[in-house]
């Protein structure tokens, strides 16, 4: 999942980005709603965490664009208003959900996922395939019964080729689900990432390279 955390209040924005990443996935934060947007524009993520009082362009209005332009993510907004009032008028501006602030963050991590859910149908528990299965939950991996400790990127690539169910994953869709704005889109990370997996996971090799295109699991 990517997520995007529009908030001024530097501290606690980096705090959630880095508590957000812990959980594995792939953030990017900005500070104001100009760079909100602009971040908007160039990237698609799942979910959007949008402090309503956000500088430059307000965090209504970068909602209300949102809506506008039919964007898929989901927006989780923030406030320090936590009255019935200023829910409703958060709520009918477009967004999904809302938490007052201060909020308790194992509740801010549980209501992304729960947002997230809703861009792409639901992830079982357990995802299996060619003898590799992977616990979401307890972020465990086996092969053929033996437990493979993977890295969070690493877990991510795997994650995300066994959710295409056989299909061809790109490069450049890797990058964008896995790893945050601030990866060179030309880097070969994914490549050396990818090696890395692999040879985790042992012999007989389970990740297949189709040239020029990307990688799958058949």
């Amino acid at each position: 999942m990517r997520v995007l955390v529009a908030e001024d209040e530097r501290m606690l924005a980096d705090s959630i980005v880095e508590g957000l990443r812990a959980e594995a996935l792939a953030v990017d934060v900005a500070y104001d709603g100009h760079a909100a947007l602009e971040r908007l524009g160039v990237h698609d993520y799942d979910v959007l965490v949008l402090d309503r009082d956000l500088p430059g362009v307000h965090g209504d209005d970068v909602c209300r664009t949102v809506v506008a332009d039919g964007l898929l993510v989901r927006v989780l907004m923030l406030t320090a208003a936590g009255d019935v009032r200023a829910r409703v008028a958060g709520l009918s501006l477009g967004a999904d959900d809302y938490l007052p602030k201060p909020f308790a963050f194992e509740e801010l991590v549980a209501r992304i996922q729960a947002l997230g859910r809703r861009v792409r149908p639901a992830d079982p528990p357990m995802l299996e395939r060619a003898g590799v299965r992977l616990d979401r939950a307890h972020r465990q991996v086996f092969r053929d019964g033996r437990y493979v400790p993977l890295a969070r990127k690493e877990f991510g690539l795997l994650a995300e080729l066994l959710r295409a169910g056989g299909a061809v994953v790109s490069s450049e869709a890797l990058l964008e689900k896995v790893w945050d704005e601030h990866i060179d889109p030309f880097t070969n990370t994914v490549r050396t990432t990818m090696m890395k997996l692999r040879r985790k996971l042992g012999d007989p090799p389970v990740i297949e390279t189709v040239p020029g295109v990307g990688y799958r699991i058949p």
